[in-house]
């Protein structure tokens, strides 16, 4: 990959790409209903705050690490002050704006060196902002499927919703 190509790739594809899908991920964590933040579909499952915290925290797990040149596990703990949703969105007004800035930064020849993720691939670090949007989406639909259960609703997420209709 050049950095002309790994340039286009990030102005023009991943990082609207990443800002749209994390306004949505948004709209749907700020969807749990209140009291219901413990709710699973099954013991196996996340709770709906569990699932809320992972999606935030891997985005900027993924946008740190492309930006570093590197992956480092860190501490993923959810601090006890973050329990529902607004919290959860909260934190993530705090860190995700600075993080997704410091990652349009990097220079187009820092982002075409490959990246090592823990030894399972190695590829050019713009091509993780793949993976970033995929792995939201995935948690995404998850936790949307989560909401009527709960008794909240479904916000829309690439079209109308049968809860939100779309304004034109």
């Amino acid at each position: 990959m050049t950095p002309d190509q790994a340039a286009f790739l990030l102005n023009d594809i991943y990082l609207p790409q990443i800002r749209n899908e994390h306004q949505t991920t948004r709209r749907v964590i700020a969807a749990i209903p209140a009291g219901q933040c413990e709710w699973r579909p099954d013991a196996k499952c996340m709770s709906a705050i569990e699932l809320a915290w992972h999606m935030v925290t891997t985005e900027l797990f993924f946008l740190k690490g492309m930006t570093a040149g590197k992956f480092e596990r860190g501490d993923t703990a959810r601090p006890d002050n973050v329990k529902t949703p607004a919290d959860v969105l909260q934190w993530d007004d705090a860190h995700f704006e600075n993080a997704l800035a410091a990652f349009a930064a990097v220079s187009a020849n820092e982002l075409t060196r490959p990246i090592d993720f823990f030894g399972f691939m190695t590829m050019p670090g713009i091509m993780f902002s793949t993976i970033l949007c995929s792995h939201s989406i995935h948690h995404r639909g998850q936790l949307s499927s989560y909401l009527r259960p709960m008794g909240g609703k479904v916000p829309r997420i690439y079209g109308p919703s049968g809860d939100e209709p779309m304004s034109m």
